[in-house]
């Protein structure tokens, strides 16, 4: 499989330019893959439907153009980077804590002249001190945390009706389950529950879309000890 597989796909459009930098996101992050670990992913065809092509599904139902947006525990740069390439007009954050990866995400973000993306090296907990607070219309998150505590580390960065979007597993319906009293406590709600076949897969995904209705208490992020001891 190659990156110009993905025109084949109605919802997505990617010219060439996108085309290009998301073929380079690939064959740096495989090379560095080498060093050190960033993605289970390491062959071509994994790394462009389980980590691009995943981290542009939520396109399929929601709008990120021209917005500001934070990638929470960004990692390898999932889904922000891909997000980053696809929406140029938009202002994105990696939020990233492992020196490592915030150092390679800044290295992706240098080489592929994407000057819409900042790179910060800092836990969610901390970097919201930093005028951050009710900032950002959106929040994305790939694999970082049970939803209960994600919604305490992100609904606090988002503007009033700002929307957390959650990539999460099969184990969905459990997390929500646990996380009522953390929606309630952070003046949310779970407003979408998108499922989608990933293409050129049988395999399900599904992205949890959450509304924050109104500000949040200056109490909330707790420092991280305290939100994984005693979750909302």
């Amino acid at each position: 499989m190659i990156i110009n597989d993905l025109k084949s796909l109605d919802f997505l459009s990617l010219d060439d330019d996108a085309l290009n930098k998301l073929e380079r996101y690939m064959n740096i992050t495989l090379e560095e893959n080498k060093k050190f670990n960033l993605t289970r992913n390491d062959t071509n065809d994994e790394f462009i439907i389980k980590n691009i092509l995943d981290s542009l599904l939520i396109i399929k139902n929601i709008d990120l153009n021209r917005s500001k947006i934070l990638d929470i525990g960004s990692g390898a740069g999932l889904p922000g980077i891909p997000l980053a390439i696809y929406y140029k007009e938009s202002k994105f954050v990696l939020l990233e804590p492992i020196s490592k990866r915030a150092n390679f995400l800044a290295y992706v973000a240098d080489k592929l002249d994407l000057k819409n993306v900042k790179v910060v090296c800092k836990r969610a907990e901390d970097y919201i001190n930093e005028n951050q607070r009710e900032k950002y219309d959106f929040v994305v998150s790939r694999a970082v945390s049970k939803l209960n505590i994600l919604l305490e580390l992100s609904i606090p960065y988002l503007i009033v009706n700002g929307k957390l979007v959650a990539y999460k597993g099969l184990n969905y319906k459990e997390e929500i389950l646990d996380s009522t009293n953390a929606l309630k406590e952070l003046n949310s709600t779970l407003i979408a529950i998108n499922e989608d076949t990933l293409d050129f897969t049988t395999e399900n995904r599904f992205n949890l879309i959450i509304q924050k209705n109104k500000s949040t208490s200056n109490k909330y992020p707790r420092l991280y000890k305290e939100i994984k001891k005693r979750p909302l």
